[in-house]
């Protein structure tokens, strides 16, 4: 497999896993400033400036449209994963329908 592809994986699964940290704290402590000097909020912010290096490096070496296609891709596809398996939410059947689709039309775009 293409590493550049790699990274775009690990790079969106430290997003997401940044994303699911801040969903769990955000909601109990609040936006304040508190919250921002916490240690979980050093955590979320570590993991995202190591995302970001990854994104950046693939945005160097994949054109950009196809870039953001794949993140897009796997975006949705870990949210809806993740959000499933992890928080427990279920979306109906045509959200799923449309999920499927946008994820096709990502793949599309990117391999085209």
């Amino acid at each position: 497999m293409n590493w550049s592809i790699i990274i775009i994986i690990v790079t969106q699964i430290l997003f997401t896993t940044s994303d699911l940290l801040a969903r769990n704290y955000m909601p109990k402590q609040g936006f304040s400033l508190e919250t921002f000097l916490s240690s979980w909020f050093l955590i979320y912010f570590l993991i995202r400036i190591i995302a970001m290096f990854g994104q950046l490096y693939v945005f160097t070496v994949i054109e950009l449209g196809k870039t953001m296609a794949l993140f897009g891709a796997f975006s949705i596809i870990l949210a809806n994963v993740l959000g499933l398996l992890v928080l427990k939410e279920i979306l109906s059947p045509g959200a799923y329908i449309g999920v499927s689709l946008a994820v096709i039309a990502f793949i599309v775009l990117a391999l085209t």
